[in-house]
């Protein structure tokens, strides 16, 4: 499998090493310098692409990506409000895409167990939700991808909540998850999500201990997709 790298950060380096260790090749990697490198003769070149652009620049590199006939693997947050748009061009050109907030396995089995928790309690009374998540001061986007995630897993399971909101704002709606989200050195990654109750509190948290299992993740996602059409998500992957 030959392997595009869009975005070459810190999780696009991670991805390159786990990647050759699996014995892929990186064929082409571009970043914000160099971003025009990609184009329809190097992408003849690539069974798939993998991409961490961030935010700004995510929805015009996949769509470029979907465009060339490049299955494409995201992982960028912060530009969702373009989903819908890049998913009606992937099924236009018959391609591949698959998004996640997070590609960690053992994140993905949390937003499965925080989706089963949120349908069992939504027919108990007196429990309220609320996220944390907490990531290295480099971190652009609050809250983070999964955070929000989280937030609509809960949604989907407990019609009572709406959507989400930032802890601490003044004279929120109700029917709005809390969500707080902290800045501080180089936590690669924490995200807990509490039910209280005035009896006891019931918590699903995940922790990373590196960027690895992401990295792992994304090739994963890349195995499953460059030889397949349609849209897709971590669920289809991992069959839960």
């Amino acid at each position: 499998m030959r392997i595009a790298l869009l975005g070459y950060g810190r999780m696009g380096h991670e991805t390159e090493k786990a990647a050759e260790e699996l014995g892929y090749s990186i064929v082409l990697k571009t970043d914000i310098d160099n971003s025009s490198d990609f184009n329809s003769d190097t992408a003849s070149l690539c069974d798939v692409a993998i991409e961490f652009t961030g935010p700004e620049a995510a929805a015009d590199t996949i769509i470029r990506a979907l465009e060339y006939g490049i299955p494409v693997v995201s992982g960028s947050t912060g530009w969702l409000s373009r989903y819908d748009e890049v998913t009606d061009i992937c099924h236009a050109r018959n391609g591949s895409f698959i998004h996640s907030s997070n590609y960690s396995i053992g994140v993905n089995i949390l937003f499965r167990l925080n989706e089963e928790l949120a349908r069992i309690l939504s027919a108990i009374p007196g429990y309220s939700a609320s996220i944390e998540e907490i990531h290295h001061t480099r971190k652009l986007d609050a809250p983070s991808g999964t955070a929000i995630s989280l937030a609509s897993g809960i949604v989907a399971g407990d019609t009572k909540y709406k959507g989400w909101r930032k802890a601490g704002e003044h004279d929120a709606e109700p029917g709005l998850i809390p969500v707080t989200s902290v800045r501080q050195g180089d936590v690669t990654g924490m995200h807990t999500v509490s039910w209280r109750s005035g009896n006891d509190i019931i918590s699903l948290r995940h922790e990373a201990l590196n960027r690895r299992g992401l990295a792992e993740g994304a090739i994963i996602a890349a195995e499953y997709i460059h030889n397949r059409k349609g849209v897709f998500t971590m669920a289809d992957i991992l069959n839960i």
